[in-house]
């Protein structure tokens, strides 16, 4: 990979606020990156920037980065909780769909108007999840709902800590202490997964074969559903709290270590052993984003610092360098062309990476 040190400075539009970033996903168009912040409000950045810095081939080979002709877009900002934002989707309508502890289920377009979707009078909404196929779920302590035609309320063994929807749309996975439930779509039967543990977050592979979650006692369990053979992933100095499969499944990428740790899906073998990839320092991973097409990791650190990076290979791109606070949230857009991130410190940014920045983005 080609490029300069920093790219945030060349390639990036940046914003701070006096909120921290829970979350960021993009929208299903991939135009607008919504962020949620502690404050209760839903900051929305265009990913548009006309007259914004741009790649130049060079004759002898290469590109050059030509600067901003303009400033971006300002941040939109709308008041959408009465307390904290607690949770983030894309919604299948457009916009967004937010969750919060003042229990209100709230439906953000992108021009900034809003509808209550649902209230939990007295309860947080901790989670919540959407699917390509329209699906919409939240999950309010030991109760998940789904919302749809007929809607209907699972009543779980233990409050919910994530929920996920398979790529397809068909399958939500919710995780708890004890396990992961699976709720179909179309017959809302459910399904257990048990594995003794606090498991905190849920990912799917592509192909929807395996499903993977993250445990508060520093380890991964995995299930391969069709014969429902369990997968042990262990060996981690910290929790692994950000889970994400590469675009073609061959590799799952976490945090939990000082580096991002992947694991090999091509098939995974009982023996294998997890390779790293990054830059170890003093402060640990705390987010892994893989990008939607390319074999490339977003790695953010507790020390602010954002890298790319290669599984089995050494280069490494440097995005934003440390700061004063963790990175809390980073999503890619449908595309590719562009990295969204926040930090606990309230600072938002939106990154433009054009495969021409790559070596396999010029390839065929």
């Amino acid at each position: 990979m080609n490029a300069p040190p920093v790219l945030i400075e060349l390639l990036g539009a940046c914003w701070v606020t006096d909120a921290s970033v829970v979350e960021v996903v993009w929208d299903t168009a991939g135009q607008t990156a919504g962020f949620a912040l502690g404050d209760g409000t839903l900051a929305l950045a265009t990913g548009v920037w006309d007259g914004g810095p741009r790649l130049k081939p060079r004759e002898s080979g290469g590109v050059e980065v030509v600067q901003a002709q303009a400033p971006p877009a300002p941040l939109a900002r709308f008041s959408v909780h009465e307390g904290t934002c607690l949770a983030l989707a894309s919604d299948p309508a457009g916009g967004f769909v937010s969750g919060g502890d003042d229990g209100r289920l709230v439906h953000l377009r992108r021009d900034g108007t809003s509808e209550l979707v649902a209230h939990a009078a007295g309860a947080w909404i901790d989670h919540v999840a959407t699917s390509q196929a329209g699906g919409r779920a939240y999950a309010s302590g030991h109760r998940v709902h789904w919302l749809g035609a007929k809607p209907a309320c699972l009543m779980l063994p233990g409050s919910a800590t994530s929920l996920a929807f398979d790529t397809a749309g068909t399958q939500l996975a919710i995780s708890h202490h004890g396990g992961v439930t699976l709720w179909a779509a179309d017959t809302l039967r459910e399904r257990q997964l048990a594995w003794p543990g606090y498991h905190r977050n849920v990912a799917w592979s592509p192909d929807g074969r395996y499903l993977v979650s993250g445990m508060e006692e520093n380890a991964l369990h995995g299930w391969r559903l069709p014969d429902g053979a369990d997968i042990e992933m262990g060996g981690y100095p910290g929790q692994p709290r950000s889970l994400s499969f590469s675009a073609d499944g061959r590799f799952l990428a976490t945090s939990g270590g000082m580096r991002a740790v992947c694991w090999r899906f091509d098939p995974p073998g009982a023996n294998d052993e997890p390779h790293e990839c990054g830059v170890p320092g003093k402060a640990p991973v705390s987010r892994v984003a893989c990008h939607p097409a390319h074999p490339l990791i977003a790695v953010g650190y507790h020390s602010g610092a954002v890298l790319l990076c290669q599984p089995g290979s050494s280069d490494i791109l440097f995005i934003k360098g440390s700061g004063n606070s963790a990175v809390s949230a980073m999503a890619w857009s449908p595309d590719g062309g562009r990295l969204a991130l926040g930090t606990e410190a309230g600072e938002l940014a939106l990154v433009f990476l054009p495969d021409e920045l790559f070596r396999f983005g010029r390839r065929g």
